[in-house]
């Protein structure tokens, strides 16, 4: 069962998708990837449908990208948590049991969401922006994490989101004040993290320097690197993309789920 429900009058949209049978008071909230540039349905809709089926409640922002800049997408992710929160009791929830997830930018958007906490405008406009825009937990899956280093990074997530060319010397030091690894301290949420190690396009170098930082700072991580398999494979579990040894991720995540008591 879905619901549509816009985040601003006329604006982002985010579609609710219930589990027919909820075993949970935890939601997550999910970003997809896109290079912000688009969003990809498999890593959006297919993963509601997964956690519906293991009777979690989850949401889908349709998030701006690309023309739009920074801050308009961190801007519409906060307030889709601080949305989901508000309304909690109606969706059946636990207001302070909510996770956001991510892949590849939208696990930089969900990280920045966990880490960026300076004032934005646009917010502060009703009630609902009187909630926490913080989440509980987070899910990043292949993440770009670092904006700044020409070596690791997914260049053109960067260059959409700030709107500058990092190879022709953009401005580092805003990427830098957009990079978890680097502003992530003790009040992060604690995180589930997975990548491939042979990831062509984002390197297996930003889950490692953020599942890092988070140790240095002592918030705990379950981190999942697999040896083989290509950038974006969402659930890998379905055709074109499919490696079974990675799809096993779904299943730890679940685990990670009820370790968590959620």
């Amino acid at each position: 069962m879905t619901e549509i429900f816009e985040l601003w009058e006329k604006g982002t949209t985010m579609t609710h998708f219930k589990p027919e049978n909820k075993t949970s008071r935890g939601a997550v909230v999910i970003f997809p990837g896109g290079g912000y540039w688009g969003r990809a349905e498999h890593e959006g809709k297919s993963y509601a449908l997964f956690l519906n089926a293991h009777g979690i409640t989850a949401f889908v922002v349709d998030y701006r990208v690309h023309p739009n800049r920074f801050p308009l997408p961190l801007l519409d992710a906060r307030r889709a948590v601080r949305y989901v929160r508000f309304y909690a009791d109606k969706f059946g929830i636990d207001k302070d049991r909510i996770a956001v997830m991510g892949s590849s930018a939208g696990g930089h958007l969900v990280s920045m969401l966990c880490t960026y906490r300076e004032e934005i405008d646009g917010e502060g406009v009703d009630r609902i922006d009187n909630e926490s825009f913080r989440p509980d937990k987070q899910i990043l899956c292949y993440p770009v994490i670092n904006l700044y280093d020409e070596k690791i990074t997914h260049i053109g997530s960067g260059d959409a989101l700030v709107g500058d060319s990092l190879v022709e010397g953009g401005n580092v030091m805003q990427r830098m004040r957009l990079s978890a690894n680097l502003t992530a301290d003790e009040n992060t949420p604690e995180a589930f993290m997975w990548h491939t190690f042979s990831d062509e396009l984002v390197d297996v170098q930003n889950t490692l320097q953020y599942a890092a930082k988070l140790r240095q700072v002592g918030v705990c991580a379950e981190v999942h690197i697999y040896p083989y398999g290509r950038h974006g494979l969402g659930l890998a579990n379905e055709e074109g993309r499919l490696e079974p040894h990675v799809a096993a991720w779904g299943d730890a995540l679940i685990k990670w789920i009820q370790l968590l008591e959620w």
